[in-house]
């Protein structure tokens, strides 16, 4: 007589996992990375698109109330901070994590370069993170516009100004592209569509060569064929609690320290300054005029697109690439002292 073999029942929860899995593959995010990936140093990349996430969640509620057209534009900002509830606890979210996610971006660019993890076979994604890094500066100068206030007109004309010097290749930023529709518009569309939609896909090639390369070998561990590994999900559930220190600390910094808004533009002057992270091209500015700012930003990032290309070292230690690093702690000496420099002084004119 045959005898049958009772199969333990499974929970809901596996039935539903097995579900969505046979449609949408998640099991493939199971994949092993070894330990070291699980630190800090190597979750900065999922924190900054965590914080991603964060700006766009504040966005969309942010974007209901905004008005682009530049006449009600300021005022429609100080009617979120004034008359919506939570209005002003959510700008401030978006805007100090907008500041977090630059110095998250900035930070891993910087571990990836001393550790050495922009090398073969990796040079494209690096490529593409420096990519997402100009476009996180896109978004953090299109921010300030959208603002409409003295700060954020000044922003907009010195962009004018420099789009000039490029001549016919500035195009996109002349008014008479689009005469019936106002440039403040079309920011607003390039901040809350254009931006995020170019980080989010260069974000999903960013993901799909990290599984297709593996996470990058750390310089510090000898043995890494024997190192621990575990499945992607850990490090994902590492990221998440990561993200919510980094979400209450926001959250904290906008009751504290809530943004302003400005008043009203009055055009012809000039007599602020912008975002700290543009500093140390105002100082440029202050040297040799608007060329300064250009001039200094093409080539931070014509470096930064040359780095996989000129630093053939197969070695990742840093102590072991000295011409690299020396380079690298040069220009990040001079961004520094520039910053230094531009907070010391006063705003000086240089429109017009």
């Amino acid at each position: 007589m045959a005898t049958t073999v009772d199969t333990p029942k499974r929970s809901r929860r596996a039935r539903a996992a097995d579900v969505l899995d046979e449609r949408l593959g998640l099991k493939a995010l199971q994949y092993p990375v070894p330990e070291h990936a699980n630190n800090l140093g190597w979750s900065l990349g999922g924190l900054t698109a965590a914080a991603l996430f964060i700006l766009i969640a504040t966005g969309i509620f942010l974007t209901q109330f905004y008005n682009p057209t530049p006449e009600v534009a300021n005022a429609s900002v100080r009617q979120i901070v004034t008359g919506v509830w939570a209005g002003r606890f959510i700008r401030g979210v978006h805007y100090w994590t907008a500041q977090a996610m630059y110095i998250l971006a900035a930070l891993h660019l910087l571990r990836v370069f001393f550790t050495g993890s922009y090398k073969r076979p990796r040079e494209a994604n690096w490529l593409i993170g420096v990519s997402m890094f100009a476009l996180v500066i896109g978004a953090l100068f299109t921010g300030t516009v959208l603002k409409w206030d003295q700060e954020g007109f000044e922003a907009l004309a010195h962009n004018l100004e420099i789009a000039r010097l490029f001549g016919g290749a500035g195009f996109w930023f002349d008014p008479k592209l689009a005469a019936n529709v106002p440039l403040l518009e079309r920011l607003t569309v390039a901040h809350i569509a254009i931006i995020p939609g170019l980080i989010l896909g260069l974000f999903a090639i960013h993901g799909m060569l990290i599984k297709r390369h593996g996470i990058s070998p750390s310089p510090t561990v000898p043995d890494e064929p024997g190192e621990v590994r575990e499945p992607f999900t850990h490090h994902l559930r590492r990221i998440g609690a990561f993200a919510l220190i980094l979400l209450a600390a926001v959250g904290v910094l906008a009751v504290v320290r809530p943004p302003g808004v400005g008043a009203t533009p009055i055009e012809g002057i000039e007599i602020t300054k912008p975002l700290w992270m543009f500093w140390w091209m105002f100082t440029l500015e202050n040297k040799i005029g608007l060329k300064g700012i250009l001039y200094g930003s093409g080539a931070l990032f014509a470096l930064l697109i040359a780095v996989p290309f000129v630093d053939r070292n197969p070695q990742r230690w840093w102590r072991k690439r000295p011409v690299a690093v020396a380079l690298g702690l040069l220009v990040l000496t001079a961004i520094v002292v520039l910053t230094i420099m531009e907070a010391l002084t006063t705003p000086a004119s240089h429109l017009g």
